[in-house]
């Protein structure tokens, strides 16, 4: 669980709606129109711009940004580390006994241990990364274009409120819930945009980043491994996707 946009997002609307408490209660910021020109317009103008696949995943994608499991870079690199001592003592054929819980470096590892060349593996795990950081792309797009279209359906709420008023300028009674909708769509468009969609895909685009530079470690940790070079040398390489601050620390010890 990422406690940091659970905490962020319940924070963000507990203080604006407490100010909507504060300001005469909720009851006044409820409008339906407005509901439907924002909430629901967006979902289908962002619907014109992907494949009815690729947006029927957005939930999924984006309980990414709540709950996300990732290898912490120190355990992969005592891993990394732990292989190649079994490679270099047993061979490769070592490492099918090492216990993996990461499916690409399994993959990985797999190759390796099939015998592949040092040029296939490469290529295959680089497709691989980049196919990933593709589909990760798609799902950040996905929350950008809800960031991009929230508000501009709260401009095109606003223009019809403002139409509606005008045309009954005669009717006092039409002026207030026209006025509603001209203002509450412009309110609900930047909620989606500014306190849901944006930091959501901000918060994606910091996973994909983070899952990338694991699998560059990976592939740099395995060619390495096929290559022979020592364990020790290999673990400085790899430290090196670390923070500086941390690649002092053993990743080794207890060994």
């Amino acid at each position: 669980m990422d406690l940091a946009t659970l905490i962020g997002m319940i924070g963000a609307f507990a203080f604006v709606i407490g100010a909507m408490v504060t300001s005469g209660g909720i009851a006044i910021f409820i409008n339906l129109p407005s509901i439907l020109i924002v909430f629901m317009g967006s979902l289908f103008v962002v619907l014109m711009k992907y494949t009815v696949k690729q947006f029927l995943s957005t939930a999924k994608i984006g309980l990414k940004s709540f709950v996300f499991k990732l290898d912490k870079p120190e355990e992969l690199i005592e891993q990394s580390v732990n292989m190649a001592d079994a490679a270099r003592k047993g061979g490769f054929l070592a490492l099918e006994e090492a216990q993996i819980t990461n499916s690409f470096m399994q993959k990985a590892v797999d190759m390796l241990v099939d015998g592949h060349d040092g040029d296939v593996v490469r290529n295959a795990l680089e497709k691989d990364i980049e196919l990933t950081e593709e589909r990760h792309k798609t799902g950040i797009s996905i929350f950008r274009a809800f960031g991009d279209v929230g508000p501009a359906m709260g401009m095109i709420g606003t223009l019809i409120g403002l139409v509606g008023m005008l045309s009954n300028m005669d009717d006092p009674k039409s002026i207030g819930p026209s006025m509603a909708v001209a203002l509450l769509t412009t309110l609900y468009g930047s909620v989606m945009a500014n306190m849901i969609a944006l930091p959501m895909a901000d918060k994606l685009e910091l996973r994909m980043k983070e899952e990338i530079l694991n699998r560059n470690l990976i592939m740099d940790a395995v060619l390495a491994i096929q290559d022979g070079q020592n364990p020790r040398v290999i673990e400085g390489l790899l430290k090196n996707y670390l923070p500086e601050k941390s690649r002092s620390i053993d990743t080794t010890d207890g060994e």
